[in-house]
């Protein structure tokens, strides 16, 4: 056997010295400095002053063998909603610049916003192209008809997050969106300040259901307290869920009750079906989602409606103009 070290060989555990701590602050400091930008630029986060690259997910066929489009957009900003109209700054092309967009960007990833029907003579190597600038940066997507970029609701299931990667089964492949209504003119008029009520009629098939009710089922007499979280990025909780959000309009609406945010926040307590430990509420028992709204500022907005299950979704539109 050999014999023990000495005591002066000996490692033990010392505390973390403020020594140490500095140097190791030092140390992540000159990793980053010597890192590639583009590296360094992927792990930073802004509020604000970034741009917004519009996205092409792909194009989808209807029952009645009507194409579309689909796009969605990346606003690389945490907190600010940057508002684009309708012109050289944000157009499609070939035909009318204005095909549906949205001119208010909502922060983070945004998927499957907007559908634009594929015209009827675009062929394989046609392309439809949405132009955004946003803070001084100009991008594009294009959109084509080829057969890798073809979305179906498991594609959109999986890219929300309602679903592993290349997962699927019996009950999810038979999944039908929600259904929705919006009650009420599609044309509104209120002056600034004045609450507008919006009332919408969203029902579901119960799939994909809901996590929480799943483990309520299995599991009756536990408590709904914090959990750890178990779900990693990007996915999302399930079951039906709707809210309304500025599609287009530079000002500010405050909705009440507030509502659940459409894109992906994935930070904890941000009340977002992305984030650690969100639950979806349950649905008003007559299935009537009533919600107040007020604005800050004249002008003309289009305010959407958006209902989901967490893997296919349904939207509805309403103009509202404001006074002062």
């Amino acid at each position: 056997m050999s014999a023990p070290l000495p005591p002066a060989c000996r490692r033990r555990r010392q505390p973390l010295r403020q020594t140490q701590v500095r140097h190791g602050a030092w140390l992540l400091a000159l990793v980053l400095l010597s890192a590639p930008s583009d590296v360094v630029a992927q792990r930073l986060s802004f509020s604000s002053e970034q741009n917004v690259s519009p996205a092409y997910e792909g194009w989808e066929q209807d029952v009645d063998g009507s194409r579309y489009f689909l796009f969605g957009y990346m606003n690389r900003n945490w907190e600010e909603e940057p508002t684009v109209p309708v012109g050289p700054e944000n157009a499609m092309a070939p035909g009318v610049p204005d095909q549906g967009q949205p001119t208010r960007f909502l922060p983070r990833r945004n998927r499957f916003v907007f559908r634009v029907p594929v015209p009827d003579d675009f062929g394989a190597n046609d392309e439809l192209v949405w132009t955004l600038t946003v803070n001084g940066v100009t991008e594009r997507a294009y959109a084509t008809l080829r057969q890798d970029y073809f979305v179906d609701g498991i594609v959109r299931a999986s890219e929300h997050g309602a679903l592993g990667a290349g997962t699927s089964n019996p009950i999810i492949r038979a999944n039908v969106g929600p259904s929705l209504r919006v009650d009420g003119d599609t044309e509104r008029t209120v002056r600034v300040g004045e609450p507008l009520t919006l009332v919408a009629v969203a029902d579901d098939d119960g799939v994909p259901e809901s996590r929480r009710r799943r483990r309520l089922r299995r599991n009756p007499g536990q408590s709904e307290r914090w959990r750890p979280h178990q779900r990693g990025t990007v996915s999302t909780e399930t079951g039906l869920r709707v809210s309304w959000f500025v599609y287009r309009g530079a000002g500010r609406a405050t909705f009440e009750p507030p509502q659940i945010k459409v894109w992906e926040d994935t930070r904890t307590g941000s009340h977002s079906p992305w984030a650690p430990h969100f639950l979806s509420p349950d649905p008003p028992p007559d299935g009537r989602w009533i919600t107040t709204t007020t604005f800050d500022s004249p002008g003309t907005y289009v305010l959407r409606c958006l209902a989901s299950d967490g893997a296919l979704d349904v939207a509805s539109n309403i103009t509202v103009t404001v006074t002062d």
